[in-house]
């Protein structure tokens, strides 16, 4: 895994959007209905770069054995004052291609590793409901909070609820 800044992700924003309407072309429920087109897909990324080197986002980048990008994972940092001891664990996808192989997995050890050496205590996410990437989820220790009906649009137009989820991080102090 590697962790991407802004100008990284920016030079690689095609291949990122690759990943992503890959992503929704699978079915997947991550913020577009489908087809995605490439144009709109770079167009989110490099967004996201700019998020990234204001500090409000952390990226990580999996690639498979020809360097291309096979798996995302990010970290969304709240702006409040009173939430900096939590993060939203966002967008995380695997290429169709390489799924399967525990890339996912490793993605999401990656992110709450380095959520918990940042100090991060307490992070969340929201999956659609009854899609495969719950699974992953509870066996990894997460927390299923609750269910919201009609929370968003699928790749395929429909409304789809999604579930909430939550996990507690041990953060070793110095000296504790």
């Amino acid at each position: 895994m590697e962790r991407w800044d802004g100008g990284r992700i920016r030079e690689r924003a095609g291949e990122l959007a690759e990943l992503l309407a890959d992503t929704v072309a699978g079915g997947a429920s991550v913020g577009f209905p489908g087809p995605l087109g490439h144009a709109e897909a770079v167009a989110w990324w490099r967004e996201r770069a700019a998020a990234t080197a204001e500090g409000r986002l952390a990226v990580w980048a999996a690639l498979d054995g020809t360097g291309r990008v096979a798996g995302t994972v990010s970290l969304a940092h709240p702006d409040k004052p009173n939430s900096r001891h939590r993060a939203e664990l966002v967008k995380l996808m695997v290429h169709r291609s390489a799924r399967g192989r525990g890339l996912g997995r490793r993605l999401l050890t990656t992110a709450e590793e380095a959520a918990a050496a940042a100090g991060i205590t307490l992070l969340h996410l929201d999956t659609e409901t009854d899609s495969p990437a719950e699974r992953l989820y509870r066996s990894a220790g997460w927390t299923r909070a609750g269910v919201i009906p009609d929370y968003a649009l699928s790749p395929a137009g429909e409304l789809r609820p999604t579930t909430l989820y939550f996990k507690r991080l041990d953060v070793r102090r110095p000296g504790g």
